[in-house]
């Protein structure tokens, strides 16, 4: 069986193709990303920019399409942020269904915690009793998950994102100290309102495109090898000093990074703030980087609904 898991971001989109045979073998046969920047200015507007979801429907209609070709003919499907918030997000979903012939689901933040949560335990083969805190740091939005032994799963999303953030609070390049403390102060205030003890777990797990791409740049990787950073462990203060080297650059500068993806240079320090007041909030000292998100999440939970009885 072929399936394809299509995830609909404020900055990136992501195709997943993957072969499922029958003993759970999962073969990755594409994993495709490209950041089209969707959300761009629909905090401000409430709208989605024409530009933007032009350039989002082409991708996703060249993402299908390669999808098809591999011999994808079921396709599960999550839009987040900008198109959770869009007052012209079902337009963009009528138009995705008219040319792709695939129908984009918007899915709540709580949905997306728990398929970041699903991709965690299986794609790096943690035990559903074990205490694990993941973050997901989104271009609108970020998740938080929370899993202890004996209690409810505690899901949440803030509307704090890498693009969201920087499009509020950033107008130098590089940021002012002054917007960096305003960025920090921006995530320590929704961060409050989460309403959790200040636990601290074993495991922290860090989910997508910031958190991969710190990873990376910690690690030293001359090119971004998914393989490498997936499962990578790294301090907090490898954190930490990746991201004041990146504050300290151009957007330009960022760009000339080896490891730095095509879109993401310009908002990755607000990301990188979010990853560093996250872990200080709930005091953890490493970070596990998970290469698998939501795309993962959709293709773990369809295969295990198919094997229930």
């Amino acid at each position: 069986m072929k399936l394809a898991a299509l995830d609909v971001g404020t900055n990136t989109v992501l195709m997943l193709v993957v072969q499922a045979d029958p003993n759970d073998t999962i073969v990755p046969l594409a994993d495709l990303a490209r950041i089209t920047r969707l959300g761009a200015g629909v905090e401000r507007t409430g709208a989605l920019d024409s530009d933007a979801a032009a350039r989002t429907l082409d991708t996703i209609a060249e993402f299908v399409e390669q999808a098809r070709a591999l011999g994808a003919r079921r396709f599960l499907t999550a839009a987040t942020s900008a198109l959770r918030e869009a007052r012209d997000g079902a337009q963009f979903i009528a138009r995705v269904r008219a040319r792709c012939a695939v129908e984009l689901n918007v899915i709540s933040g709580e949905e997306e915690a728990a398929l970041n949560y699903q991709a965690a335990l299986d794609g790096l083969h943690l035990s559903p009793q074990a205490p694990l805190l993941i973050i997901d740091i989104g271009g609108g939005s970020t998740e938080f998950i929370a899993s202890q032994p004996g209690q409810p799963l505690r899901l949440a999303s803030l509307p704090i994102g890498s693009v969201r953030l920087t499009e509020r609070l950033v107008r130098h390049d590089p940021p002012t100290e002054e917007e960096r403390q305003a960025l920090i102060a921006a995530v320590d205030s929704q961060l409050a309102t989460l309403g959790w003890p200040k636990i601290t777990l074993p495991t922290t797990v860090g989910v997508a495109g910031t958190v991969t791409t710190i990873a990376a740049l910690a690690l030293g990787l001359t090119s971004y090898d998914g393989a490498r950073v997936h499962g990578a462990v790294l301090s907090r203060a490898q954190i930490q000093t990746t991201v004041a080297r990146l504050l300290s650059l151009t957007t330009e500068q960022r760009r000339q990074l080896p490891t730095m993806v095509e879109g993401r240079a310009d908002v990755i320090c607000a990301g990188g703030l979010i990853l560093e007041r996250a872990l200080a909030w709930f005091a953890q000292d490493e970070l596990v980087a998970s290469d698998q998100g939501v795309r993962w999440g959709l293709v773990y939970r369809d295969l295990s609904h198919a094997r229930r009885p």
